[in-house]
């Protein structure tokens, strides 16, 4: 079993990059480099070597840093074979199922469309560390750029399966505003109430309130909630409702927020 180094590193507005590093090989991966050069200084600091980049999806938030990072350094970049025309420097491609290697580490791969279509995620189940990109943040989820809610209900879904203790490292610090969303969708959800006041201490200590775990998101997330009486009822539907339509509800309204 071999676990991976994650480093979080913020850039722009609200946006991660993560540095991985698998020690045994040194290999190190740079995931969804929106720009180069914060990078490249903690790659510098740490004294690691950028092996490889992963993107989780195509928009330049995420692959801004792309081509800067592999002229610089060589690294390989991987991403969706889906989305291959749409991913800059792109040298490996995956697709769901495939098993992705860091060194010893390994991590596989899922198809979550949604917020677009040949997005995709990395789960290391050894580091109990999921790489999710828009797909799932804490407290919500990504816009439905390219996809249908019910792709994005599927994909929610099969991350939603992941194990308890599932690390999730989304791509955006959108926590607090998430939070006050859901807080009018399920106001009676103590895993909620007790998310947003952590939401609130960490940032007043201008802290990360990312990575969450996977459990408290399926407690607290409304969009992984969808399939609940309290959650249809709160949109104005019958509990049993498909619950890809409740999601869409959801979303909907999250849009207009």
């Amino acid at each position: 079993m071999t676990r991976i180094v994650v480093e979080q590193i913020a850039v722009l507005s609200d946006n991660y990059v993560y540095l991985l590093h698998e020690p045994e090989s040194g290999a190190t991966a740079a995931v969804d480099p929106a720009v180069a050069e914060p990078v490249l200084a903690e790659l510098a600091r740490r004294q690691w070597r950028l092996t490889h980049i992963l993107n989780t999806h195509h928009h330049g938030d995420h692959t801004g840093g792309n081509l800067e990072l592999k002229h610089a350094t060589g690294a390989q970049v991987v991403g969706a074979r889906r989305d291959a025309q749409r991913i800059p420097g792109i040298d490996v491609e995956v697709r769901e199922g495939d098993t992705f290697l860091l060194g010893h580490a390994a991590a596989m791969v899922f198809e979550t469309p949604g917020h677009t279509t040949g997005h995709i995620a990395f789960w290391f189940p050894d580091s109990h560390a999921l790489f999710c990109g828009d797909t799932l943040f804490s407290l919500g989820c990504g816009r439905l750029f390219e996809g249908t809610a019910e792709q994005m209900w599927d994909s929610l879904r099969k991350l939603r399966d992941l194990p308890d203790d599932t690390r999730i490292y989304c791509a955006h610090e959108y926590t607090a505003a998430n939070g006050r969303f859901a807080r009018l969708v399920e106001r009676g959800n103590a895993a909620l109430l007790t998310r947003v006041e952590q939401v609130a201490r960490l940032r007043g200590a201008e802290l990360p309130t990312v990575p969450s775990l996977m459990a408290d998101e399926r407690a607290a997330n409304p969009f992984l909630r969808a399939d609940e009486a309290s959650v249809a009822r709160a949109v104005g539907m019958e509990p049993g409702t498909d619950p890809a339509r409740v999601f869409a509800e959801l979303r909907r309204r999250k849009d207009v927020f």
